[in-house]
């Protein structure tokens, strides 16, 4: 028998192929549906009054809260963006004075809780005019970068580093008494002492002075530096003489 054409099978194939598409929409409007069918429960919208049009506002309904929803979350996100910004030093990249103050006071509330103690260390970073004076404000600026890296590199991520302004840190040992804080303070002075800071072929020594505090019942976050930088200073005298401190 001869053949004419293929017209039958194209007309099977355009059938299949409307009805894939057919499905493809029905899929959707079933999801749709469905979308609406959840919305009318959790409102209480009796069926008979689910006219196409009711459903049309639901469904715009919707899509308004969901783009509401993708608004709040980007704003939350810069929100973020920004406190990390207003916590963090304005030349160093650890944070600032009252960032630190913060998360000492909430570390402060979680020694005396639960009985656990923790360390205060005040650094000082000796003869910062003297370098200034020398070899320039940029040369101060690398040493107190190099401090801040020194530091915040050795030592645990439980702990916090902060700048308490000038070439004063801050650094909140978690979970440890004053014998464990000033055996830390003294391993990373002399790591700082041992790794001398290079501007223009020139090597600067820098030293550290350091004093701890373990904290107390009924201490504030001032106390505790208070008493800390009290201890830097005796470090600080026991080191240079009290005639030489700069």
């Amino acid at each position: 028998m001869k053949v004419t054409g293929n017209s039958n099978i194209n007309r099977v194939r355009s059938t299949t192929s409307v009805r894939r598409t057919s499905a493809s929409s029905s899929a959707s409007e079933a999801d749709s549906v469905r979308d609406i069918q959840d919305t009318v429960q959790i409102a209480a919208i009796p069926p008979e009054e689910m006219t196409p049009r009711v459903q049309q506002a639901i469904m715009s309904l919707m899509h308004e809260v969901e783009k509401l929803r993708g608004e709040l979350e980007a704003t939350n996100r810069r929100l973020r963006e920004m406190e990390d910004v207003a916590d963090t030093d304005a030349m160093l990249p650890i944070p600032n004075r009252r960032a630190f103050i913060r998360e000492l006071n909430r570390m402060i509330s979680f020694a005396q809780r639960y009985g656990t103690p923790s360390t205060l260390m005040f650094i000082d970073l000796n003869d910062m005019k003297h370098i200034n004076d020398t070899y320039g404000h940029a040369a101060g600026d690398k040493a107190l970068f190099h401090v801040a890296r020194t530091v915040s590199e050795n030592v645990r991520d439980t702990d916090v580093v902060g700048r308490l302004g000038g070439d004063e840190f801050g650094v909140i040992l978690a979970q440890a008494d004053e014998t464990v804080g000033a055996q830390k303070a003294e391993t990373l002075a002399k790591m700082i002492s041992e790794t001398p800071l290079l501007i223009d072929d020139q090597s600067i020594g820098l030293k550290l002075a350091y004093g701890v505090y373990t904290f107390r019942s009924g201490d504030e976050p001032q106390d505790a530096i208070e008493r800390a930088d009290q201890a830097m200073y005796e470090n600080k005298r026991s080191l240079k003489g009290e005639d030489n401190i700069r």
